[in-house]
C-alpha cells in the first residue's frame, strides 16, 4: 500500500481501511537542519509569502524519508521578490509586513495597514498577486516528484480572518469588525480573492487536499464569537470551497484552526469541510472519544498529538501510551491522519521525533 493510498483510505476516498494509521508532521528549521545532517541530505527550502509557512512547504524529501505519508506544498514569494532589510533583525515580506524572528516563530512587528481608517485607505493598498510568476515553482516540482506515491496537501494559509488581522494588527481589526466599519468588508474581499486564487492554482497543479488555516481559537475559547464567524467568514469559506469543488470535486477540504474550536465543527461539516485539524489536545471539548461519538463518520480528524507538553517533556512510556490511546479512538474505523497538533519546534528533540514516528508506524487498525 502506498502512502497516498493509506491516506485516501483513512479519509474514506478509497474502499477499505488503511493497513495502519497514516502519519504527517511538520518540522521547524532547527529540526529540519538536524535531520538533513543525520540523513546526509540538503534541506530544500522554499521561501513562502508568509515566513512561518516556509517550514510547512519545505524539505518534503526529508519528511518522506523519515516516514511521513504526506507532503505539503504551497505558495512561494513571487519571482524577483527580495525581502527588504528594515534593521538588522527585521525585514519586510511580500505584504509589506515587518517581520522579526523569535526563538519559535517570525512575528509581525509592523502592519502595512495599521493606519488605515477608510475604504479608500484599504483600496489604495497594493495587495500581492496570487497569480504572480514563480508562486508555485517548487510546488509543481514536488508534486511531480512525490505525488504518485504520497498524499499531497496544498497549504492555503493564512486564509481569511488571520491574514486580514495580520495586515492591520489584531486590535484594530477586531474593533473594526465589532463596529461594522466598511473598510473591514473591503479588506475581507481582497483577502478572499487572494486565498481563492491560491487554492484554485493548487487544485490545477494536482493536490489531493487543500489545507485552509485560520487559528480562531485560544486555549479556552474562540477569539471571536461563533455568530461572528458564521456571519462574516462562513459564507466566504463556502464560496471558496464551491469554487474548488467546481474545478475538482475529488479535492479534500481540510480546515486548520488551533485552540478550542468545537463550537464550529457542525458548521464546518455543513459547508463541505471534510477534515478537521489539528484536534488540539488540552482544550475544551477536544477529548477524542467525545469527538468520535459526536462527529465520527461526518468529518475526519487530522492531528491530535500534543506538542505543547507531551512531546517536549514526556518520557517514552507517556508518549507511547498517549499516542496508542488516541490512534485507537480516532482511527478505529479510519477517519484519522495522525500528526502533532502543530509544527514541531526546537523544544522537541530529534530523538523524540523519531520515536513518535516509530510508535505511530506500529499503530495498526
Amino acid at each position: 500500500m502506498t502512502s497516498k493510498e493509506r491516506v485516501l483510505r483513512a479519509f474514506g476516498k478509497s474502499p477499505g481501511l488503511p493497513d495502519r494509521v497514516p502519519i504527517q508532521f511538520d518540522l521547524c528549521q532547527s529540526l529540519t537542519a538536524a535531520f538533513a545532517k543525520k540523513l546526509g541530505m540538503q534541506a530544500d527550502y522554499a521561501l513562502s509569502y508568509y515566513e512561518d509557512l516556509t517550514y510547512r512547504i519545505s524539505a518534503n524529501d526529508i519528511r518522506t524519508k523519515l516516514g511521513s505519508d504526506c507532503i505539503v506544498v504551497g505558495g512561494q514569494v513571487a519571482t524577483g521578490f527580495v525581502p527588504q532589510i528594515v534593521r538588522a533583525d527585521v525585514t519586510t515580506n511580500e505584504f509589506g509586513m515587518h517581520m522579526k524572528p523569535t526563538p519559535l516563530y517570525v512575528e509581525v512587528v509592523k502592519c502595512p495597514l495599521e493606519d488605515a481608517e477608510t475604504v479608500e485607505d484599504v483600496k489604495a493598498y497594493r495587495f500581492p498577486d496570487a497569480y504572480a510568476p514563480g508562486r508555485f515553482v517548487k510546488a509543481k516540482r514536488d508534486i511531480e516528484r512525490f505525488g504518485k506515491d504520497f498524499f499531497v496537501i496544498g497549504d492555503v494559509e493564512l486564509s481569511l480572518f488571520e491574514l486580514a488581522w495580520h495586515l492591520t494588527g489584531m486590535e484594530k481589526y477586531m474593533i473594526g469588525m465589532a463596529m461594522e466599519e466598511e473598510w473591514v468588508d473591503v479588506l475581507d474581499d481582497m483577502v478572499e480573492k487572494w486565498t481563492t486564487g491560491l487554492a484554485l492554482q493548487l487544485v490545477e497543479l494536482g493536490v489531493d487536499a487543500l489545507w485552509f488555516g485560520e487559528d480562531l481559537g485560544s486555549q479556552t475559547s474562540m477569539l471571536i464569537s461563533p455568530d461572528q464567524w458564521r456571519t462574516r467568514y462562513k459564507p466566504r469559506h463556502k464560496r471558496i470551497i464551491e469554487a474548488v469543488k467546481a474545478k475538482n470535486p475529488q479535492v479534500i477540504v481540510i480546515m486548520h484552526s488551533d485552540g478550542a474550536m468545537a463550537p464550529l465543527i457542525d458548521d464546518f461539516i455543513e459547508i463541505g469541510i471534510e477534515v478537521y485539524n489539528p484536534v488540539q489536545p488540552n482544550v475544551p471539548h477536544s477529548d477524542p472519544q467525545e469527538l468520535v461519538d459526536k462527529y465520527g463518520g461526518k468529518i475526519a480528524f487530522f492531528g491530535g498529538i500534543d506538542q505543547q507538553a507531551l512531546l517536549p517533556q514526556g518520557d517514552k512510556k507517556a508518549i507511547t501510551e498517549e499516542i496508542v490511546r488516541r490512534t485507537k479512538i480516532l482511527g478505529k474505523k479510519g477517519g484519522y491522519l495522525a500528526a502533532p497538533a502543530h509544527i514541531l519546534q526546537a523544544d522537541v528533540s530529534p530523538e523524540t521525533v523519531e520515536y513518535m514516528i516509530e510508535v505511530l508506524k506500529g499503530c495498526k487498525l
